[in-house]
């Protein structure tokens, strides 16, 4: 039995992520900003321990991190997304996406840390995007965040291997969550057409491909797509 922290498990890919790790038999933690009902509902659901957290607060990670008995599995997945030209992002919405997105990951990589090195063991999990991988037009400063994710999962598959620590990456495509709720059901349809597969995901999909990275020993540094052939 592994214990595994997912950030941003209330709904979404995070759900998903507590689910079928804790169906695996695992013991699961996950952080949340602000659904208390939904959090509260997959706890209960699930067996696992609910923690409220923003993870773009330091201390507030911190202070999460005391109340976790163990790491095995650090899954990062907390995250906020913003559409619109660049000229239309203010910069408290571009610092915010960044310091959700990125820095929330300092903070929770940090926490997870002693843990890692005081077994020389560990697994980190990050989330980006295909728009991470190549850009989205009027989504410039969530790709850009997203891109950063990919990069610091890179050097930090790098610099933590000599201490057992593997660090993959996951790229969802068009995965339909909350994410997506505002979204044209016309254009969801249009971009489930232009996949080889034909469909758009669920958040299932992506947690099945971390499960998939927790259980691999011999993957680090590596960005599996999760997109549907929609980017290649």
């Amino acid at each position: 039995m592994s214990t595994v922290v997912v950030t941003g498990g209330s709904r979404g890919i995070g759900k998903a992520a507590v689910e079928l790790f804790a169906a695996r038999g695992d013991r699961v933690y996950f952080l949340y900003e602000k659904a208390h009902d939904q959090a509260q509902a997959v706890a209960q659901a699930t067996g696992a321990t609910a923690i409220c957290c923003d993870v773009a607060d330091g201390q507030a990670v911190a202070d999460a991190f005391k109340a976790i008995e163990d790491v095995d599995v650090l899954i990062c997945n907390a995250g906020i997304c913003h559409s619109g030209l660049i000229s239309q992002i203010n910069e408290a919405q571009w610092d915010r996406l960044f310091a959700v997105n990125v820095k929330g990951m300092y903070h929770c990589i940090n926490g997870a840390l002693p843990f890692f090195l005081r077994k020389q063991k560990g697994c980190i999990i990050t989330v980006s995007s295909m728009w991470g991988q190549v850009g989205a037009s009027c989504e410039a400063a969530y790709s850009a965040t997203k891109g950063a994710v990919i990069a610091l999962s890179k050097a930090l598959a790098q610099e933590l291997g000599p201490s057992g620590v593997r660090v993959n990456t996951v790229a969802p495509g068009v995965i339909l969550t909350d994410m997506c709720a505002g979204v044209d059901p016309a254009i969801l349809e249009e971009m489930a057409q232009q996949s080889p597969i034909g469909r758009n995901g669920t958040a299932q999909d992506v947690a099945q491909a971390m499960a998939y990275l927790a259980d691999a020993e011999f993957v680090t540094g590596q960005v599996i797509p999760v997109n549907g052939g929609y980017v290649l």
